[in-house]
């Protein structure tokens, strides 16, 4: 079989590597592992299910040199975001053993029999359980945090699933590398076979989807694929979940008082947001809303300046390279933009300079407001509240809104915010949406097109994507699981309607 090839974008050149498709065979046999492995993995004790998710915290840490240095060779990223991705990654395994340790997530219920103002009632118990194997796809701009070793993978796995991952094709030595550090850990540890698994090659991915034993997707890319595999989804016999990230503008909003106290800082900070990791981000600003007037040229100015001297930066890969330039001038010649500054391309592999486009607010249509993926920000010039108001109306809905305002402006900032409370899933004020919190508090989605889920993919709580609420009603106390019987527990849970915490 033909194996396949990685490139570096950095470069530009082709290598070959060991890795061959996976044939469909192949993946059958892998999700029949992952079912076999869950009917053991989800009866072990959380205790267990902690410990597993840091070793491979651990692991991660302890193969850093080797991932790494596959993913700079793959992705072209500085090697200082790479490292943090990687911190990023153990930090989010860490995190959920936390989570499953403390066991609130199971939201944990006991209703004792008794007398209800509706009769008699029988004794109901009900928690949250694992669904069942899942798949996870690869991002390309994230060869960690959302990838192999990233955020799906973990939260499944503190779900109590097994995972299979399709490996991204712009890095899959990367992939390779990350997966077999995952299992190594995994099998030390003793988690059964099949707890973990990987395929490779497009059709390998469309075939996880459509396997009968896979329980949900979870997804990181583009829209137009995002599609397709909801398509495979929909024709399956049983429907399953499909938790996708898929497409995001992230307006930003600067107001007269911000743009007039705060010119210079802006202009660097929204710079720095639009540019960072080449604009390859899912949060980067794509709209910037500047008030017209004096302080909004000067702001301007400040952008412009900073993109018409800045270097060429490496893109992920040649479809991203070659799309970026197609959708600007789709921008101008459809949308109506105006350039101000047009992108250079580098001397070497996939890299280009920032683009900085502009319109007037008034004659914002969907038409330029289109996600642009790489270093390019379109500028809005506005003259009333209204007019943001009416344009974000165009920008299809996103992960974040980001508010820039001055203190003494409450009442704009008011009216902006609840421009953008229904189209977004997180609200940035006086900062900037790109840099993404692993916390219990954080939410990483929004309204379609953004994602296609009420849930979030970053955070505590993005394990509830892959739990389902399952109750036991009259059943006796040995077929209960030990979170829902009699007695101090260590878990958080409402028994009789009040609130208990863990112990008692």
């Amino acid at each position: 079989m033909t194996t396949l090839t990685t490139t570096d974008p950095r470069t530009g050149a082709t290598s070959a590597t060991d890795i061959e498709p996976t044939d469909a065979a192949g993946v059958a046999a892998l999700a029949q592992a992952a079912a076999s492995a869950f009917t053991e993995l989800r009866s072990r004790p959380r205790a267990w299910r902690a410990g597993l998710l840091r070793a491979l915290a651990d692991g991660l840490e302890a193969d850093r040199a080797s991932l790494v240095g596959a993913a700079l060779a793959e992705t072209g990223l500085p090697e200082a975001r790479l490292n943090g991705e990687l911190s990023r990654s153990a930090f989010q395994f860490r995190l959920f053993a936390d989570a499953v340790d403390e066991g609130g997530y199971l939201e944990a219920v006991i209703d004792h029999a008794g007398d209800t103002p509706l009769g008699p009632g029988p004794d109901v118990r009900r928690m949250l359980v694992p669904i069942g194997p899942v798949a996870v796809f690869g991002a390309s701009n994230f060869p960690f945090a959302f990838s192999v070793v990233g955020g799906d993978t973990a939260s499944a796995l503190a779900a109590g699933c097994p995972v299979v991952i399709k490996a991204h094709s712009s890095h899959l030595v990367t992939s390779q590398r990350s997966f077999d550090s995952l299992s190594r850990t995994a099998s030390a540890y003793g988690a059964p076979a099949g707890t973990l698994g990987i395929v490779y090659g497009q059709q390998a991915g469309s075939q996880l989807v459509a396997d009968p034993r896979i329980t949900a997707v979870g997804f990181t890319g583009s829209l137009s694929t995002g599609k397709i595999l909801q398509s495979i989804i929909d024709e399956r016999e049983t429907p399953i979940p499909f938790y996708g990230e898929l497409s995001s503008l992230n307006p930003l909003v600067i107001t007269p008082g911000a743009a007039a106290e705060r010119t210079a800082a802006i202009g660097e900070g929204l710079f720095t947001s639009v540019t960072g990791s080449a604009g390859q981000l899912c949060t980067k600003p794509g709209v910037a809303f500047v008030p017209v007037g004096a302080a909004g040229d000067a702001l301007v100015a400040d952008v412009v300046a900073r993109a018409t001297d800045a270097a060429a930066q490496t893109l992920l890969n040649s479809r991203i390279h070659g799309a970026f330039d197609e959708i600007r001038t789709r921008l101008i010649a459809e949308g109506g933009a105006r350039s101000l500054v047009a992108p250079r391309a580098g001397e070497d592999g996939f890299s280009l300079t920032p683009a900085v486009l502009e319109i007037d607010a008034k004659d914002v249509t969907p038409a330029v407001a289109e996600e642009a993926f790489g270093p390019l920000v379109v500028v809005m010039r506005y003259s009333t509240v209204s007019e943001v108001r009416d344009a974000l109306q165009a920008v299809p809905h996103s992960l974040t809104a980001t508010i820039h305002s001055a203190s003494d402006e409450s009442a704009v900032r008011g009216e902006l915010t609840d421009a953008a409370r229904d189209l977004v899933g997180r609200i940035v004020y006086d900062g900037y949406p790109t840099g993404v919190r692993v916390s219990w508090g954080m939410n990483h989605g929004g309204p379609w097109p953004a994602t296609n889920t009420q849930h979030t993919s970053v955070g505590v709580t993005a394990i509830r994507r892959f739990l389902r609420p399952l109750a036991w009603q009259d059943a006796p106390v040995d077929v209960l699981p030990d979170e829902l019987r009699d007695g101090p527990v260590d878990v958080p849970r409402r028994v009789d309607g009040v609130l208990r915490l863990a112990g008692s």
